[in-house]
């Protein structure tokens, strides 16, 4: 089983790498082969993703979460997977070369320095812990997305601004789509950090003895949190539209990298199963 493991840990980026190169290939010269050829490619990278994350689970017993570089591959899968999900049932072909850029980079890292743990806290086998996990990363999946239609608008937005109807205008979904695109991912993504914050809140005293409530990387997510609801109050209620609700993504996207990066490399806490 660590054969396999091994093996899929190395082929991984190279699914990544040629899904990206083939959505960059259909998005700079739309063809019917590319088109095809992507989405089948696709699903093969999901589904060696899927066959390596439940290898690793299996054989080691217990959730990929025990340091941030197996974090990175599981939410590489989460942020695929949802993508793919999202060409099924939208009309929307042309963003996959901004988005899955994104996941082909978590796995590269992931890929170049994962470790295998054989001995872990009891805790990483609870199904609670799994699902709080899964809900937390699709809200961050959500997240992702949400920033990266914000940022797709901006660029079409200067474009049109400056009188350049050149290939990103006519490639890409028009600003009322991106806009409706990016707010739909934040909410999307802040309600599913809803379930993961609220699962954390009741589950962590039973599961912590020296469980903190001022534990950094959860005192941000709840300030992601609250920088999401406030989007989406304002857009409710105060209509607003447009830039404002971007710049509101984007900086909450930042942030969320900064949780799952450079808190979780300076800070040990009850986050922290190794």
């Amino acid at each position: 089983m660590k054969i396999l493991i091994h093996n899929l840990n190395i082929l991984l980026p190279f699914f990544y790498v040629s899904v990206f190169i083939l959505y960059s290939l259909n998005f700079w010269k739309p063809k019917k082969s590319f088109s095809s050829a992507k989405r089948i490619l696709l699903f093969f990278t999901i589904l060696v993703h899927f066959l390596y994350l439940l290898a690793r689970t299996i054989e080691f017993d217990h959730v990929p979460i025990t340091n941030i570089f197996e974090i990175f591959t599981l939410l590489a899968f989460a942020i695929t997977l949802s993508y793919y999900i999202l060409e099924l049932i939208t009309e929307v072909r042309n963003t996959g070369m901004f988005i899955l850029f994104i996941p082909m980079v978590f796995q590269i890292v992931s890929t170049l320095n994962i470790v295998d743990l054989l001995t872990v806290q009891e805790i990483l086998r609870s199904p609670y812990l799994g699902i709080h996990v899964f809900t937390a990363l699709t809200g961050y999946a959500g997240i992702t997305f949400s920033a990266i239609y914000g940022g797709l608008y901006l660029m079409l937005y200067k474009q049109i601004k400056l009188h350049r109807f050149g290939l990103l205008y006519q490639r890409l979904p028009n600003l009322e789509l991106l806009e409706s695109l990016n707010y739909t991912s934040a909410l999307i993504g802040f309600i599913m950090l809803t379930i993961a914050i609220s699962i954390g809140l009741i589950w962590m005293p039973q599961a912590f003895t020296s469980a903190s409530y001022f534990d950094p990387k959860l005192i941000v997510t709840i300030f992601i949190w609250i920088l999401y609801a406030i989007g989406i109050i304002t857009k409710i209620y105060a209509k607003w539209r447009g830039k404002r609700i971007i710049y509101l993504s984007l900086v909450g996207f930042v942030i969320a990298i900064f949780s799952m990066t450079i808190l979780n490399l300076l800070f040990t806490g009850f986050h922290r199963f190794h």
